[in-house]
């Protein structure tokens, strides 16, 4: 038996191409985390508070967000979690195709845990998924719920 515990993950990803290659990537995974999808910023909101069709959602222990999002995007839902008290200790991952200087700084300045520049390969990108949910499974100490 495994020393980790999975994981539960919020991806906030609009993107199909995108959803089903964070699935390849997470099913490759030996803990058996956890993935939930939600398509929008507004979807992302009501399954973190656990509000209408979310409510039976589970805590996320990691959210990987997208920015370019459809209703809200990426960074009202960052600073938004971030404001919220029963939220801002949740990790949250950019994953987004930009690599503009401006969306990194902004990001970190929103307090992202991390910002990642998603690869367009397809072998690199799943790489870089495994790699991420990894080490959140077996470097960091996430908070307890």
């Amino acid at each position: 038996m495994s020393e980790f515990r999975p994981i539960e993950v919020l991806l906030v990803e609009d993107d199909p191409g995108d959803v089903l290659l964070c699935r390849e990537a997470f099913s490759h995974n030996k803990v058996g985390n956890n993935l939930h999808v939600v398509h929008d910023g507004e979807q992302a909101m009501a399954f973190l508070r656990g509000e209408g069709p979310h409510g039976s959602a589970p805590r996320p222990d990691l959210v990987l967000l997208d920015l370019n999002l459809p209703r809200v995007n990426g960074f009202e839902v960052l600073q938004e979690v971030k404001a919220d008290p029963a939220l801002r200790s949740i990790p949250v991952v950019i994953l987004t195709t930009s690599e503009a200087e401006q969306d990194i700084l902004r990001g970190y300045n929103l307090h992202a845990n991390a910002y990642i520049t998603k690869p367009v390969d397809f072998d690199q990108f799943t790489r870089v998924v495994r790699q991420i949910d990894e080490f959140f499974v077996t470097v960091v100490k996430l908070p307890g719920k």
